[in-house]
């Protein structure tokens, strides 16, 4: 069924529902009363099964991200007559992914040298910390020629059930090319991999009605491990990191968006279910199947999504950016280490690259953090300690922007691409669709 069809079929997603029923109010509520359970009884709110509920929530999100990155490319690469569009829309891609990667990280060393809030905190450094000696080392292994070989699979088999995004991305591209080389031969094989798809999607619907079990468990754990004086111990931070990725998404990535043709908060607020997921969990990767899902039925071509957005998850880490340069300058501030010019610019030289080398990886944001400090000035590292208790706190905000800057970016690069249905992008966009519907779901592409 196509995306025009499905818009005009009456589905369960536009009958009005009673509020308490709508997913994103649900999760919503659930993180409000997971603040409240951990703040007020954070012994109850640190125990495993607790925490438990947050990660089991997230291991069945990323069970299904494997499968369905390989059906959308797959699909998407073998529907396609000419073999150049694959690799045309990957540099279109890239293309895209390095300027406005570019405009994060200047956006946080603009942020960072106005708003100099790193003065008077050298007292809370603490360079013995053995947690962030843990992220310093494993920074020190992150090599350019390894992460070129990881995504390169030891076998098929591993790449899924470790479910690496850029090693199931890489065979899933060759797998395509073999499909579409076999033409009708491959026809029945093709229509396979499509309902898989289709059956995947209303896995991810049937998973997403724990997303605020989910979300009240992350949340709840967090703030009772880490307290709210963790949070309000370097608010300023917070708040300045907060302002600076709110300004990129609105600002830049608005900007983008009206090129295209569209309102940047009404596409927010299409993929809100999904953010809320992101603000629950802390984890971009949490949405990724979704949003998949979503900007399919957005208008956006089948083969620019399966391309774009798993690529950016390594490549567009726009989130990661900002915090990186912001992070940098802040404790240099804060030891009072004066930061040249070229530093500077060899800190968006180095954090360009420390994004991308460490992505999947458990706690991406603060070991790419370790590499950049490790280069730009090596007496910076030991400031890691003065972040480290709020990086948690960052780590949803970096999210949230990573999972609305790769949104954009598939629709940027469908409509550069021309294979952007913008009548059924403004209509989608005037929708409330509830990613936990499954009927809707299986009809989705």
């Amino acid at each position: 069924m196509s995306m025009t069809a499905t818009a005009a079929s009456p589905g369960a997603s536009e009958v009005k529902k009673p509020w308490y029923t709508v997913l994103y109010i649900q999760v919503l509520i659930a993180i409000v009363i997971g603040v409240l359970i951990g703040w007020l009884e954070p012994q109850f709110a640190t125990n495993d099964w607790i925490k438990a509920l947050g990660d089991g929530f997230i291991k069945l999100i990323k069970m299904v991200i494997a499968p369905i990155i390989f059906c959308t490319v797959v699909s998407g690469i073998a529907h396609i007559q000419d073999a150049k569009k694959v690799g045309r829309v990957g540099i279109k891609a890239l293309v895209y992914f390095e300027i406005v990667s570019t405009f994060a990280l200047v956006l946080g060393l603009i942020m960072g040298n106005l708003f100099q809030v790193g003065h008077g905190l050298t007292a809370k450094v603490d360079p013995t910390n053995a947690a962030v000696a843990g992220y310093v080392k494993q920074a020190e292994a992150q090599k350019s020629v390894d992460f070129v070989l990881h995504i390169i699979p030891d076998s098929v088999v591993g790449a899924f059930a470790r479910g690496d995004i850029l090693q199931v991305l890489l065979f899933a591209i060759l797998f395509g090319f073999a499909l579409m080389a076999l033409g009708e031969r491959g026809h029945k094989l093709r229509d396979i991999i499509d309902e898989t798809s289709h059956a995947v999607f209303g896995v991810i619907a049937i998973v997403m009605k724990a997303a605020p079990i989910g979300a009240f468990g992350a949340m709840a754990y967090t703030i009772g491990k880490f307290g709210p004086a963790a949070l309000t111990n370097l608010f300023s931070l917070i708040l300045l990191f907060y302002g600076t990725a709110l300004l990129f998404v609105v600002v830049v990535l608005g900007i983008i968006a009206r090129i295209v043709g569209f309102n940047i908060f009404k596409f927010i607020r299409y993929i809100k279910d999904e953010l809320l997921i992101v603000l629950g969990t802390s984890s971009s990767e949490s949405a990724l199947p979704q949003l998949m899902e979503k900007l399919q039925r957005l208008g956006c071509s089948k083969s620019v999504v399966g391309l774009v957005v798993p690529t950016g998850y390594s490549f567009n880490l726009d989130g990661t950016n900002i915090y990186m340069t912001l992070a940098t300058l802040f404790i240099a501030q804060a030891l009072g280490v004066e930061l040249s010019f070229g530093q500077q610019i060899t800190i968006l030289i180095v954090a360009m690259l420390t994004s991308k080398g460490a992505s999947g990886v458990t706690g991406a944001g603060f070991i790419t953090l370790a590499a950049t400090l490790a280069v730009v000035d090596p007496r910076l590292v030991p400031g890691m300690a003065i972040v480290f208790s709020i990086d948690k706190f960052m780590s949803e905000v970096r999210a949230l922007t990573n999972i609305t800057g790769n949104g954009i970016a598939a629709v940027f690069v469908s409509w550069w691409e021309g294979e952007l249905d913008k009548d059924t992008m403004h209509a989608k966009l005037n929708q409330d669709i509830d990613p936990s519907d499954v009927e809707t779901a299986i009809t989705t592409g």
